[in-house]
């Protein structure tokens, strides 16, 4: 491995002049600056970020920790993340907990070996101890999404009680009475929020809440495909279907002409979350979206505050942002109000 020594040699410097150098230091000499850089291009030097980070503190890097890589949803907040970080010249590490605090766990302790400046995180649990080794370290967090209790931190989430009961408050002035709704993992307090919502606004208009109606999913498309089923067998029958987040939608969406019904004609359709397939695949899915470039940007934000000095005793801070009801054909509002 080439070391300085071997550049300050090839160079005719001493190894502190090439360290000023990368470092982009002021006061060197423009003619050995020019010889310095290129023996580091000749010899293919890479500078050790770690040696130079224990000496400044500051790796400037940050973790972005999310529970499905593979949902629309999180990759759209991954981006946003990383084009805020990259305006401050932070670096973003990616991980991917497949909702499994196991892994969480497992993350963070090497995430805290790595000496990241700060991470952003979606929980998998409402139960912060997790997050506790983070507040011991005196590492700053975002927690988005989601929240948990027991850990103070920045909070960027949506609004996702408002979001439910506007999807549900749809449905009813469709003139939909037997609503299903497949939620979340019920450690999860984007799951309660949603459920919640929905229940308010049955209540508000003087609709029982059926448990038979009710399902709990795990924000996986597959496990739709079972509680289709069950709800298709229920009496009377539901005529609408909610489901708590995207991949769920398409779940019920695929489970439903398996079963040879349509949608919205047999069985009307709403999820929550929008997906960039949405408007390509018929009959159009009626979503509440969140808008998740602005949950990235708005985390990242915060983060990158925090790790200054200046900002580390602030109050925390939990951003609540609206969602956006986006009516499309699966709802059925083309077709006319349902028979009640």
């Amino acid at each position: 491995m080439v070391t300085v020594r071997d550049v300050a040699k090839l160079a005719g410097v001493a190894p502190i002049t090439v360290s000023r150098v990368v470092n982009n230091a002021p006061g060197v000499n423009p003619l050995t600056r020019t010889r310095v850089s290129k023996a580091i291009a000749e010899l293919h030097y890479v500078p050790n970020a770690m040696a130079k980070s224990l000496r400044s503190s500051k790796t400037h890097t940050i973790a972005l920790v999310l529970t499905d890589v593979t949902n629309p949803f999180w990759t759209t907040i991954a981006r946003s993340v990383e084009d805020t970080a990259a305006q401050k010249d932070y670096h973003v590490i990616l991980c991917n907990t497949d909702e499994n605090p196991e892994k969480e766990a497992n993350y963070i302790n090497i995430l805290l070996q790595r000496r990241v400046d700060g991470i952003i995180i979606a929980p998998t649990t409402d139960n912060g101890s997790v997050l506790l080794p983070l507040k011991r370290h005196n590492i700053p967090c975002v927690v988005i999404d989601r929240e948990v209790h027991g850990f103070k931190a920045d909070v960027v989430r949506s609004d996702g009680e408002q979001g439910a009961r506007r999807l549900t408050e749809h449905l009813i002035q469709l003139g939909h009475r037997r609503i299903a709704m497949i939620s979340g993992p019920a450690h999860i307090s984007t799951a309660e929020e949603r459920l919640t919502g929905y229940c308010q606004a049955l209540q508000n208009h003087d609709i029982p809440v059926d448990k038979s109606l009710i399902k709990q999913g795990n924000y996986k498309e597959g496990s739709s495909f079972q509680f289709v089923r069950e709800l298709l067998s229920v009496t009377p029958r539901p005529t609408a279907i909610f489901a708590t987040n995207n991949f769920m939608g398409v779940g019920v969406l695929r489970a439903l002409r398996e079963a040879g019904l349509r949608v919205p004609e047999d069985m009307a359709l709403v999820c929550f979350d929008d997906i960039p397939q949405a408007s390509a695949i018929y009959p159009f899915l009626t979503v509440c979206a969140q808008d998740a470039s602005k949950i990235g940007a708005v985390a990242a934000e915060l983060l990158l505050k925090r790790i200054t000095t200046q900002a580390r005793r602030r109050k925390f801070r939990e951003i609540v942002l609206d969602t956006e009801l986006i009516i499309r054909k699966s709802c059925g509002q083309e077709l006319g109000k349902c028979a009640a």
